[in-house]
């Protein structure tokens, strides 16, 4: 698990930058968060978190408060970005939110956010899930 975290993250960099502590304008298309970042965005309410991993993966729990579009399903251009949270996804380890971000920023024009080592992260520093309903 850890190898495939360290593959993924690998694959992205030459993409993906760290979050800057102090906002600065980023000068990469995809900026990576931390825990600490995610959790602040969230506490603060100002994001629009997307899980973008296969509904499989859904089932067996997500981040509260996340919304499911799976990477396959992922359509940047037609996106409602009309309410002002900024987006910021997340997926297993954070190879497909890398992609899914870059994705939108190229639809955008603007850096977009993904939470550097997905759920893995989450669940590893014992934040809690949520299981989504079963379809009707």
């Amino acid at each position: 698990m850890i190898a495939g975290a360290a593959l993924a993250a690998s694959a992205c960099q030459g993409e993906v930058r760290e979050a800057d502590t102090d906002m600065a304008e980023p000068s990469g298309p995809v900026i990576n968060l931390t825990l600490d970042d995610l959790l602040a965005a969230q506490d603060a309410g100002d994001i629009r978190l997307i899980d973008v991993r296969t509904d499989e993966e859904v089932a067996q729990g997500m981040i509260p408060g996340a919304q499911h579009i799976a990477l396959n399903d992922l359509a940047p251009s037609s996106m409602d970005l009309s309410d002002g949270r900024e987006v910021v996804f997340y997926c297993h380890s954070g190879f497909r939110s890398a992609n899914a971000a870059t994705r939108l920023s190229m639809v955008t024009g603007e850096p977009v956010r993904h939470f550097e080592g997905g759920i893995v992260a989450w669940q590893e520093a014992g934040q809690p899930l949520s299981v989504p309903a079963a379809p009707r």
